[in-house]
C-alpha cells in the first residue's frame, strides 16, 4: 500500500474524529474539522497533478 493511501487514511479518521458533534469536541467549534477539511483538499489536489 502506498503511502499516499495511508496518509489519506489517516486524514479521513482524523476529520470525522474532530467532527463537533462527539462529546469531546463539542465546545471545539468548526475549527479542528475545517483545518483537517482543508489539508485534505491540498492533498487530494497535489495526488491528482501528480506532485505527490
Amino acid at each position: 500500500m502506498p503511502i499516499t493511501t495511508i496518509v489519506i487514511i489517516v486524514l479521513v479518521l482524523i476529520l470525522i474524529g474532530a467532527v463537533p458533534a462527539w462529546p469531546h469536541s463539542r465546545s471545539w467549534g468548526y475549527g479542528p474539522s475545517g483545518i483537517v477539511g482543508v489539508v485534505l483538499v491540498v492533498l487530494m489536489a497535489l495526488l491528482l497533478m501528480g506532485r505527490l
